[in-house]
């Protein structure tokens, strides 16, 4: 590592810090680099990146190194943001984190550290990379709670062989230990949540700023007319809170409502009761906008796993078709709440393949 320069994309979380920490004591020659990538109603009561930016140079005068910070705002609204809202008005439910670190972490963020010097460029996401054969792997994390390879799955070999994850081999707890140790300010800082860059804040007052609101119905599944919608892009399949409907279709007490399905064409949002309707199970999905980590789908049905939410548990399942961008995935048990416009990730035990847009 003597002499290799790597630029690390530091937040001014305590991943990121313990990250730029390992890779000088492991001998690198460490830049680091805060990304703002959010102007719209930058204000400090939704969106930290000032008091981030002071933490992240804090850690870096700490362990001694450089940082510098580079603005992508108009890189994440033309290849984010437009995405994020598009998918919404078409009545989808988008993971801006997992397009982000495609298209901004991974790619303009690995753009500008390449044209500065680097050899390499690394972030404190949990993930491993491995290279086998010739081709590099997505690993998950040892650490299973905090894994975070389905955020990642849209990677490709040019950008996984430029990428080191130095938390891939060490917990949660060793990280906020290794930073209590070392001093480092951030040691006790709130992980982040929220919108990727936008922060955390009132969704649907945020989302109604770009996207005007679409008021329909609300039916059950015989269309029996139970309430009314705000629009369909403020809900997703599964929901159960702020739907603003109670007992039963006839007026008695019942089980929670959850949404179920939406009609675009008709602006009609379908609702059931109780958590297992079976309106709410799918063991089948098609995907579109598939992206393999090795350039290439995987065999069709072997037995693989997969999830299409980001804590759910991995569940068996095989691929009967994957060709042209597009795939199919049939579970060995129903998955709960299968939503359109989230990502479904396949994996064969610990290595990531990739995955692609719920449709």
């Amino acid at each position: 590592m003597k002499g290799k320069t790597v630029v690390v994309g530091m937040s001014g979380g305590v991943d990121s810090s313990v990250a730029a920490l390992l890779l000088k004591q492991q001998g690198w020659n460490v830049v680091g680099l805060f990304m703002k990538n959010w102007e719209d109603d930058d204000t400090d009561e939704y969106c930290s990146s000032r008091e981030d930016l002071v933490d992240a140079v804090s850690v870096a005068e700490r362990i001694g190194i450089e940082i510098d910070q580079v603005n992508f705002a108009a890189e994440y609204k033309d290849r984010v943001f437009s995405t994020f809202l598009a998918e919404y008005q078409a009545g989808r439910t988008p993971n801006p984190d997992v397009l982000c670190n495609a298209e901004i972490k991974f790619r303009a963020f690995l753009d500008h550290a390449l044209g500065l010097g680097a050899d390499m460029i690394a972030t404190g996401h949990y993930a491993q990379v491995r290279e086998r054969d010739g081709l590099f792997q997505l690993l998950k994390a040892e650490d299973g709670t905090k894994d975070q390879s389905y955020f990642l799955h849209r990677l490709d070999q040019a950008q996984l062989c430029r990428t080191l994850f130095p938390l891939g081999q060490i917990t949660k707890r060793e990280v906020r230990a290794i930073a209590r140790e070392e001093g480092l300010p951030v040691a006790g800082k709130k992980d982040s949540t929220g919108i990727c860059f936008i922060g955390e804040r009132p969704f649907r007052e945020f989302l109604n700023r770009y996207l005007p609101k679409a008021p329909g119905e609300m039916r059950t599944l015989d269309d029996t007319v139970v309430g009314e919608h705000i629009g369909l892009m403020y809900y997703t399949i599964g929901q159960r809170q702020g739907l603003g409907i109670g007992g039963r279709a006839d007026g008695s007490p019942g089980e929670a409502w959850y949404v179920a399905r939406k009609d675009l064409a008709r602006n009609v949002l379908y609702v059931v009761q109780g958590h297992d309707h079976p309106a709410l199970l799918a063991d089948h999905l098609a995907a579109i906008d598939a992206s393999w980590i090795s350039g290439r789908p995987p065999h069709v049905d072997w037995v693989y796993s997969a999830k299409t939410r980001y804590r759910q548990t991995d569940t068996a399942c095989v691929l009967p078709s994957a060709a042209d961008g597009r795939f199919e995935v049939a579970f060995s048990e129903p998955q709960w709440a299968v939503t359109p416009g989230q990502s479904v990730v396949v994996y064969e035990s610990k290595v990531c393949l990739g995955g692609g847009i719920i449709a």
